[in-house]
């Protein structure tokens, strides 16, 4: 039984996760922040995002996301409140998070989820903000953020959030997460890492010529089990890292060869075969429920 059931008043949003195809850096804003090229393809599994307005103005998580996070530094409270204050409502929402995304492993979980609320609630809360101002919200609270709003595999510039969308073909996805939650900040400061990458172009990606990551090499040399991992991997297929976390990923043309690989894999991974989304799922949730609002 569902610990947040329709009939007490709760919906159901997904917040899927994302893989970044490429990623490289060419540069870095006078403000300290890098700058990124990279392709963000939306999956077809995730988290649910669970939602129950409330009239009292609250805003209150139930239960925990990831664990160790308390509430009050929630990306999917500080989302709600961001909303709630940009949109001047006086309702309120009490928020619920069902976890499958794998924290810290560079899936976007966290980001995926805030991104969720704010589209979700929007909607339930009627507060009627377009797609714009909903993406700037977004970057407040993370640079992947944006692209969970929009809804649409893309070419991303910028810090992230300038983005392109982009026709992705069909494809599964083998993925492992290695428990390992990589320090960013740390990634970023090592003087291994390559960060004036030439700038490329989104035909340079279509043509398969730009699919590394430049966190990939100084990830594998700094933690012993993700490289495990990439060997383990490259008995399947060519291994890649997502975003900068610790998270690892194969690229397959059809479900049987993703399950195939899955149950090839070492015992103790943890990992599992997934699809890539044409469109973030959360966008046919929304339409549905706009579509049953209008029928009732």
């Amino acid at each position: 039984m569902s610990a947040f059931p329709a009939a007490d008043g709760w919906s159901a949003w997904p917040a899927p996760a994302k893989l970044n195809l490429t990623l490289q850096i060419v540069g870095r804003r006078a403000d300290g922040y890098h700058l990124l090229q990279t392709v963000f393809r939306l999956l077809d599994w995730g988290d649910t995002i669970h939602l129950r307005v409330r009239a009292d103005g609250e805003i209150r998580r139930v239960g925990e996301s990831v664990p160790g996070v308390p509430e009050a530094e929630d990306l999917v409270v500080r989302a709600a409140k961001l909303l709630k204050k940009e949109a001047n409502i006086g309702k309120g929402v009490d928020i619920g998070v069902e976890k499958r995304i794998p924290a810290g492993g560079g899936f976007g979980g966290g980001s995926s989820d805030a991104a969720t609320v704010l589209v979700a609630l929007d909607q339930m809360w009627g507060c009627g903000l377009t797609p714009d101002r909903l993406v700037s919200l977004g970057l407040q609270l993370g640079a992947d953020v944006p692209v969970f709003v929009r809804g649409e595999n893309a070419w991303a510039e910028g810090v992230g959030e300038i983005l392109a969308p982009l026709t992705l073909p069909p494809a599964w996805y083998l993925l492992v997460d290695p428990g390992i939650h990589v320090p960013t900040a740390a990634l970023f400061a090592s003087p291994d890492l390559t960060r004036d990458a030439a700038p490329a172009k989104i035909s340079d990606f279509v043509s398969g010529s730009l699919l590394g990551n430049a966190f990939e090499p100084v990830v594998r040399r700094r933690e012993p089990a993700i490289e495990a991992v990439f060997q383990a991997l490259s008995h399947i297929g060519t291994p890649r890292l997502t975003g900068s976390g610790g998270g690892c990923f194969v690229e397959f043309a059809d479900r049987t060869s993703a399950e195939d690989a899955l149950a090839s894999l070492p015992a103790g991974l943890r990992a599992w075969a997934v699809e890539g989304a044409a469109r973030s799922p959360l966008l046919d949730a929304l339409a549905q429920a706009r579509g049953t609002e209008k029928n009732a």
